[in-house]
């Protein structure tokens, strides 16, 4: 009987053993799989995008190019969206990342349409000579596209997508004489300081 006894013992403890290390490789793999879905956005891009907007908030500015500020302000986004995109897709492919699925398309799909709803609402305002809304607009349905896309990504993304969304609401009560200051607030204050704040943390890491 006392043998018995003892030859029960070594097996429970190897069970034991057995269960705790199928608990950790499970919690290993989950944490890799969360790990793996998130985009790693580089604080370059931010950057990058914040001394674009920096730039044209001095043009606009300068009193030759103030009559000028919706061209110069479509401008600057443009080349902001193309540096920024670039340094992403840079950053994703040198971490072995695909482009075309898992968290980089879940990324581009979150926030493609509040840019789509930000284009066609700027050419009806624009059509309809409501022009004092666009600036708004642009900070307003920017962060929305900004705050969803940050779910793919680290919390401080969707932080600054909250940020422009509540400088787009003040900015949509303000006079157009203040949209060059509110717009340099958001694309470039914003993207500047974030884009700091992340390349800090990713150096960190």
């Amino acid at each position: 009987m006392a043998e018995s006894t003892a030859q029960r013992k070594p097996a429970a403890s190897n069970t034991v053993a057995l269960d705790t290390h199928a608990l950790g490789t499970l919690q290993y793999i989950r944490a890799s799989m969360d790990a793996a879905g998130l985009l790693a956005v580089p604080g370059s891009a931010g950057v990058a995008m914040g001394a674009v907007g920096l730039l044209a908030t001095l043009l606009v500015a300068l009193p030759a190019f103030a009559p000028y500020l919706f061209e110069v302000w479509l401008a600057a986004g443009v080349v902001a969206f193309v540096c920024g995109s670039a340094l992403m897709v840079h950053q994703a492919l040198r971490r072995g990342a695909t482009l075309y699925r898992g968290p980089a398309r879940r990324f581009l799909l979150c926030l493609a349409p509040p840019l789509l709803a930000g284009a066609v609402l700027t050419w009806t305002l624009w059509r309809y000579g409501v022009e004092r809304m666009v600036p708004g607009t642009w900070l307003l349905l920017y962060g929305c596209a900004v705050a969803a896309a940050g779910t793919m990504t680290i919390r401080p993304v969707s932080v600054m997508g909250g940020l422009f969304v509540l400088l787009g609401v003040i900015t949509l009560q303000l006079p157009l004489s203040l949209a060059n200051l509110m717009l340099g607030a958001g694309f470039g204050g914003l993207h500047l300081t974030f884009g700091i704040l992340i390349g800090r943390m990713r150096h960190g890491e």
